[in-house]
Order: C-alpha cells, then structure tokens, then sequence
C-alpha cells in the first residue's frame, strides 16, 4: 500500500461525512430551536476541546500531515470559524487542498524523515510511521470525538454517517 492510497481517500471520505454530520447538527439545532453555538461550544469533559475546536484538529491533521509527507508548506488556516457553515467551509477548503497534493511525493515519504511539532519539541519519524502511528491516529481521534459530542447533544446519526462513502462492495 502506498502512503497516499493510505491517507488521500481517509481524509476525503472522513471528512466529507464530517461535513454531512455537521450538516445533520444544524438542522437538529434548527428543529429543536438550539443555538448553534451551544453544539459548537460543547465538549464531552471539561479538559477537553469543544466540538468547535475538534473540527478545526482534524481538518488540521489532513493538512498538515498531507502536506508534511509531500514535503510542502501546509497552508494557514485561520481558527477564526464561528458557524457549522464556517467549519463546513474549512473542511472544504482541506480537502480541496489534500486533492493537490502530490502523489508522487507523498509516496516517496514513506522512508523520508519526517519531522513534525510535538509540543515544544519536534517530533521524527519515517513518513510511514507517521502517517500509521500518528497523522491518522490523530485524527480519526478528532473526527471520533466531533462526531461523539454531536451524539451527546442528541444529534441522530450513527456509524455509518461516521463512516461516509467509504469504497464498499456489497456481495
């Protein structure tokens, strides 16, 4: 397996059904007559990052891992969303940029040294273990967590609108 079959169509597929769930919360918050803004403030625990910030993570995760493999510059994106329509608009603008990246390159990381900030300090690896051990890692705990606070709130949605159009035969 190469390492952009691994992580293009993951990121694609994950957060195009991200997109759909936020889709799904917006509507919800419209029928139950639910600011917005309470599901995009809401976190499961104290400690951790509201549902807000957990998209913005996993949209920074694609990017940044996509990018950090091809050994490019990640785009910016300002943390500056405050509606589902803004983070609808953010995931839109990571994956139209995972979709640039180049294939060629991103395969040709799986030995590469990659380095990558962790903390205060820089982490390394071989682009393959970063990619299995810590970019999807990342941020299918991201996607998980997003998707977790919206089913909290009451949000009806399930497995397979975590899962998205992931490639499936049917036999």
């Amino acid at each position: 397996m190469s390492l952009s079959s691994m992580s293009i169509p993951a990121f694609e597929i994950s957060l195009r059904a991200l997109w759909a769930v936020l889709d799904k919360a917006a509507a919800y918050a419209e029928a139950k007559r639910i600011d917005a803004a309470t599901l995009l403030g809401a976190r499961l625990f104290p400690d951790m990052f509201p549902l807000l910030r957990q998209v913005q993570s996993a949209c920074d995760q694609a990017k940044n891992a996509g990018a950090r493999l091809a050994g490019v510059e990640p785009p910016t994106f300002a943390a500056d969303e405050k509606t589902i329509a803004d983070l609808k608009a953010r995931i839109d603008r990571t994956i139209a940029f995972v979709k640039t990246l180049d294939v060629a390159a991103l395969d040709a990381a799986a030995d590469r040294d990659v380095a990558f900030p962790l903390g205060p300090n820089t982490g390394h690896m071989s682009g393959a273990d970063y990619l299995r051990h810590f970019a999807l890692p990342n941020f299918y705990f991201h996607l998980t967590t997003a998707y977790d606070i919206l089913r909290h709130c009451g949000v009806e949605i399930g497995k397979r609108d975590f899962l998205g159009a992931i490639p499936i035969r049917v036999t």
